[in-house]
């Protein structure tokens, strides 16, 4: 009975309601016959509530035309049932398969590739290596080899301290951890000079260990010995040694800013539009016909990538394009205007350049003005610890 109901599941089943003044009759006539019923409720003496199998249902016309019974269907439920629902839309039917087929058929293949735990190495780097190794958007992912990618990228890149691939889905994440790049640690025992880290005009100069080889005033180049790592005796005569010592020094950073009196710029109006393009693999479908309507116009692309799941991305990319609408506005500046202007602009420039701001000793700036524009080279004085150590060798 169990096995004929759960059958009856599978294949299709129907709820019927049986109403008459013959209810009994009509259950033993079903039971004579053979035709299984279950779920049997009466709601009132005259009305039967019951489930029966999708073939034994076509028999119980007869019954009811016997007991003189009303039988109306409640529900359909069943594999059968489903098909010949979809008998008449062959097309649509075709459609969904061959779109599951595709579905199934993608997801064998690449379509993603992320680069996660990056800060100072770009994105472009990594992938540029991956791909020499065969990695790549519609890649057949089981062709991968991870192990092979992952040494690949630690020979190459000496900045990265760990890398680990996974892949899920059609998606491929690569996680870096950056090496942290310390300058070299010369050992307390061997022999090394103190040399010049930038061009610069000596302040300072403070030797514990060694022989000062420049004095305060001195202009030196990058590169120059200061300190050297050898002190010489009446007696010993020339002793090397690892030289110790500190030395303060002036730097200079210069940037130049040009202004034209007469200058063009832009003034966003506000007004903003917006079209679609669908990139399919490499194939691209655009869904507007003309460019923008807007006579000057500033484009920015925003892509994203279509995804059934977190990691099931399809080789399927919608472009939004945004045109934003500006008018060209004429500003004219006088020549004292266009020199502040220049002068602050280098400031800006110079102050993200230089690490401590307020090391800052002097600022010089010399002008040139022209019938179209004002130069300005602004010049910075700045007081730096410039000495680094330096291995002797032999």
């Amino acid at each position: 009975m169990k096995l004929k109901i759960l059958t009856s599941y599978l294949f299709g089943f129907v709820d019927i309601v049986v109403e008459g003044y013959y209810i009994e009759r009509f259950i033993n006539l079903c039971v004579s016959k053979g035709i299984f019923l279950w779920n049997l409720k009466r709601s009132k003496s005259t009305i039967l509530h019951a489930r029966v199998g999708r073939k034994d249902f076509k028999r119980l016309r007869e019954v009811c035309k016997k007991t003189k019974c009303k039988m109306q269907i409640k529900r359909k439920k069943g594999i059968n049932f489903v098909a010949y629902k979809y008998k008449k839309r062959k097309v649509f039917a075709c459609l969904l398969i061959l779109i599951l087929l595709t579905i199934l058929s993608l997801s064998n293949f690449v379509w993603n590739i992320e680069v996660t735990g990056n800060e100072t190495i770009s994105k472009e780097e990594i992938l540029e290596i991956v791909k020499s190794k065969g990695l790549n958007i519609g890649k057949w992912k089981y062709s991968i080899s991870t192990k092979d990618i992952v040494n690949e990228i630690r020979l190459q890149r000496d900045d990265i301290a760990w890398v680990g691939i996974s892949v899920r889905g059609t998606n491929v994440n690569i996680k870096i951890v950056e090496a942290d790049l310390k300058p070299e640690i010369i050992n307390e025992e061997e022999y090394c000079n103190i040399v010049a880290q930038k061009d610069a005009m000596i302040l300072k100069i403070n030797a514990t260990n060694g022989t000062p080889l420049v004095k305060q005033g001195d202009v030196v180049k990058k590169g120059d010995v200061l300190i050297g790592g050898w002190m010489e005796g009446k007696y010993t005569g020339t002793r090397y040694l690892h030289a110790q010592g500190e030395i303060q020094a002036k730097v200079w950073y210069t940037n130049k800013q040009k202004i034209y009196l007469k200058q063009t710029k832009k003034e966003e109006t506000g007004a903003i539009e917006s079209k679609y393009s669908v990139k399919i693999n490499n194939f691209k479908i655009n869904f507007y016909k003309r460019l923008s309507k807007f006579k000057n116009y500033d484009t920015i692309e925003e892509n994203k990538k279509l995804k059934l799941f977190s990691d099931f991305y399809l080789p399927i990319e919608i472009i939004k394009h945004t045109s934003k609408e500006y008018n060209n506005i004429e500003v004219i500046h006088d020549v004292e205007e266009a020199k502040n202007l220049a002068l602050e602009n280098a400031r800006a420039e110079l102050n993200n350049t230089i690490q401590n701001p307020e090391n800052i000793l002097n600022e010089k700036y010399v002008t040139y003005e022209d019938a179209e524009y004002v130069e300005v080279e602004l010049t910075y004085e700045v007081q730096e610890s410039i000495g680094t150590k330096e291995k002797i060798v032999f």
